[in-house]
């Protein structure tokens, strides 16, 4: 068997609809309320923000939502992705273990976003819309926007966390040069970043902050959308790409997983290779157990409250209800910055609360050296963000040495670190270290949540 299992690029192997999976869920998500009156919202409101087609994927509970030409056209630039085999890190690991790892970076941003930013400003393009914007963590969002901004002539700007705008200027310069504008958040263009200053003018930011200030800008001018890189459910919906093409790539390497792994901030590239396996589940087939693995100063699954919450710090948004450590929480500064948001994606909490998926935490250090283990035996260096999700395969497959049993291994390598060698350089040093989320601040993040009847 080749270490790589891959499609041939041709049209019968790029999927032509995405998966939405509110069509099989036994159980329908909890409804998006008005922060003002806690009534379901309709599409009026959110029309300010999104352009129409996105908001009728946001309430679609349609099986098979077709993706468009133009947006399969580019696709094509890097889909289908390919599926390898960690044979070299079974050998180094000397378990019987099966390990698969589908790899997003090979996209031309390193990473799985461009999956959803080439959808959304195609849809915004379509309706007239000039400029986006958005928010960013560790950058590979926004980079990614940049990216699909410059396909589709549209201008973008991108309200970056302040701790990845300072640990990360490679991926500022990546989004400028695409012509996008890349602010450090809290910033002073917004009213919600002037707020945050004046009472913390040392913030490091947050993903929750950063959103109130691209929401913000959005909603000043008629000719600007808001575009979203995790959570919401369009934003899954697109991802799915990746795992209805993991799906056919595990037939043709004549297996199919027992356990399937994704890293989760917000909960796009967990969605991404889950949904579709989820959902055969949830439609009466198999399904492998599914582990959804997060970092534990910011762990919404594993500490989180399941309760309607704002996805931003201002509420300036809609209330959803989800996992979270509460709006106002600011996790710390540790590099995983894709994966610094205080809330988990609505339909991931629910799936979670139906018993569909487990969940796990790991610190950043045992992380970072599960990825310089990963990339001694396959050659590819994780991003941060990925390297949670590379340490719960090596324990799952240590497991599986120490039980003397036979597992099949699937996870998402959502992105190369290529762009974050300062974070390696750190760890490298000795300079990095597990950071604790202050426990009062999550007490009072949590204690401020919106009371809905």
């Amino acid at each position: 068997m080749s270490d790589c299992v891959k499609y041939l690029l041709d049209e019968q192997d790029l999927p032509r609809y995405w998966y939405n999976i509110a069509a099989d869920l036994p159980q329908p998500l909890p409804a998006v309320l008005h922060p003002g009156t806690q009534q379901p919202i309709g599409p009026e409101d959110l029309a300010p923000l999104f352009p129409m087609a996105v908001i009728e994927q946001e309430v679609s509970t349609e099986r098979e939502i077709e993706i468009p030409q133009p947006v399969r056209d580019l696709y094509r630039q890097w889909r289908p992705a390919p599926l390898y085999r960690a044979r070299r890190l079974e050998q180094a690991l000397d378990t019987p273990a099966h390990i698969y790892y589908k790899y997003e970076g090979v996209s031309p941003t390193g990473s799985h976003k461009p999956n959803t930013a080439v959808a959304q400003a195609f849809y915004a393009r379509e309706e007239g819309v000039k400029r986006l914007t958005t928010e960013t963590g560790a950058g590979q969002w926004g980079s990614s926007l940049a990216l699909a901004g410059a396909f589709f002539d549209l201008d973008i700007e991108v309200f970056m966390v302040k701790v990845s705008f300072q640990q990360k200027p490679y991926r500022r310069a990546y989004m400028e040069s695409f012509g996008a504008a890349c602010i450090a958040s809290p910033s002073e263009l917004t009213q919600a970043g002037r707020s945050i200053l004046a009472e913390h003018p040392d913030s490091t930011g947050s993903l929750g902050i950063a959103i109130s200030e691209a929401v913000e800008r959005a909603v000043q001018r008629d000719d600007t959308k808001y575009a979203l890189g995790s959570v919401l459910n369009h934003v899954l919906l697109h991802q799915t790409v990746i795992g209805l093409e993991t799906h056919k790539q595990m037939e043709l390497a004549g297996e199919a997983p027992d356990i399937l792994i994704g890293c989760t901030g917000g909960g796009s590239n967990f969605a991404g290779i889950a949904f579709p396996f989820i959902g055969a589940k949830l439609r009466g087939g198999s399904g492998p157990r599914i582990i959804a693995v997060e970092p534990s100063n910011c762990p919404t699954l594993t500490k989180g409250c399941y309760a309607y919450d704002f996805g931003d710090t201002a509420h300036l948004t809609p209330l959803v209800k989800m996992h979270t450590l509460g709006s106002t929480f600011v996790p710390p500064g540790f590099h995983a910055g894709g994966l610094r948001y205080h809330g988990m994606a609505p339909l991931i909490s629910h799936l979670a609360q139906l018993g569909e998926l487990e969940a796990r935490s790991y610190g950043q250090l045992e992380c970072f050296a599960a990825g310089i283990e990963f990339a001694k035996a396959e050659g590819i260096l994780p991003a941060p963000e990925a390297n949670h999700a590379v340490k719960a395969a090596i324990d799952e497959a240590l497991y599986c040495r120490e039980a003397g049993v036979q597992r099949t291994i699937l996870f998402n390598l959502c992105g190369h670190g290529n762009f974050d060698m300062q974070a390696y350089q750190d760890y490298a040093a000795g300079n990095l270290q597990d950071q604790q989320y202050d426990e009062v601040e999550l007490a009072m993040a949590l204690s401020g949540l919106p009371s809905v009847a």
